[in-house]
């Protein structure tokens, strides 16, 4: 199998290319600068250049790409950023996909639960409604971008990543956490009754893997099996490291000094269930939160 991935350079990009090499897939990386060598391809999204030429043969296309939601605070310069680095590119590749005699087969985009707003403890699945805020419309906008590839016949997963990645190092959304808690400062941030629909790096770099030959189309809630609450996942974590998690930060404080970023990152609550994955057969290596603390302090 032939694999482009774009997006391919960050923590999840690369642990997704290592897995592909290790199955003995030619993997290509995205790139926007001259190709070095002939595992890359060049694009431009900015200005829509992308030779669909580059494209034939292949079998997949992987897009991860998008500015950083870590990256704070949220200006509405940055802002932009956000929808721009993510509908830009998406929308160029369904154009290019969509153009082509015979493109990929298969199409897996990035997405996020984020999709479904704030939905306090209501179980979401792939057939919940989109809902309101920020990061639901930009969701809403970034999985639409793909319409022309799927209208085209291309097989096209939207992957609703889980709001929180769990690695062991600091490059995932989970860092800051890591830090704080191994520090001896951690501890839940406002109540801690919102519900963080978590995955680790590991499953989901394997996650995508396997959608790649699993016969799934559509929305796919890439998540663990059990979504539990922020004071959960933080608890877990901090006894795993042997370490204490009593620090509550106040959530007026935390939007007093992230404004709305508290509310949309933090303290939003997606209790979302990955019904998609487990009904195409996916095993997770890390099911439960406390698993995946155990996999984070080993490696610690």
């Amino acid at each position: 199998m032939r694999v482009v991935v774009a997006g391919s350079h960050g923590l999840l990009g690369s642990t997704v290319v290592n897995l592909l090499a290790q199955r003995g897939w030619s993997v290509q990386r995205l790139v926007r600068r001259p190709a070095r060598s002939s595992r890359e391809i060049p694009w431009d999204p900015q200005h829509g250049h992308l030779n669909p030429a580059d494209l034939a043969d292949v079998d997949a296309v992987i897009n991860l790409g998008g500015a950083s939601l870590a990256h704070l605070p949220w200006s509405d310069a940055y802002r932009r950023t956000i929808v721009t680095s993510r509908t830009v590119p998406t929308a160029l590749l369904a154009r290019t996909l969509a153009g082509m005699d015979d493109p990929p087969r298969v199409w897996l985009q990035a997405s996020a639960v984020g999709f479904y707003g704030d939905r306090g403890d209501e179980v979401l699945t792939e057939a919940s409604e989109n809902g309101t805020g920020f990061l639901a419309e930009l969701t809403r906008r970034w999985e639409a971008a793909t319409g022309p590839a799927a209208d085209a016949g291309v097989r096209v997963a939207l992957l609703r990543t889980g709001s929180v990645a769990l690695a062991p190092s600091g490059g995932s959304s989970s860092g800051l956490i890591l830090r704080a808690i191994k520090l001896g400062v951690g501890g839940p941030l406002g109540p801690g009754t919102n519900f963080w629909s978590w995955i680790t790096t590991a499953d989901h770099a394997a996650a995508i893997v396997h959608l790649l030959d699993a016969d799934v189309s559509g929305p796919v809630n890439v998540t663990a099996p059990h979504p539990v609450t922020q004071r959960e996942v933080i608890t877990a974590l901090a006894r795993a490291l042997h370490r204490p998690a009593f620090l509550a930060v106040p959530a007026p404080l935390l939007r007093l000094v992230l404004r709305d970023v508290a509310d949309e990152l933090l303290l939003s609550s997606q209790r979302a269930l990955p019904t998609a994955l487990q009904e195409s057969g996916f095993a997770w290596q890390h099911p439960t939160v406390a698993d995946a603390a155990r996999w984070i302090s080993a490696r610690d």
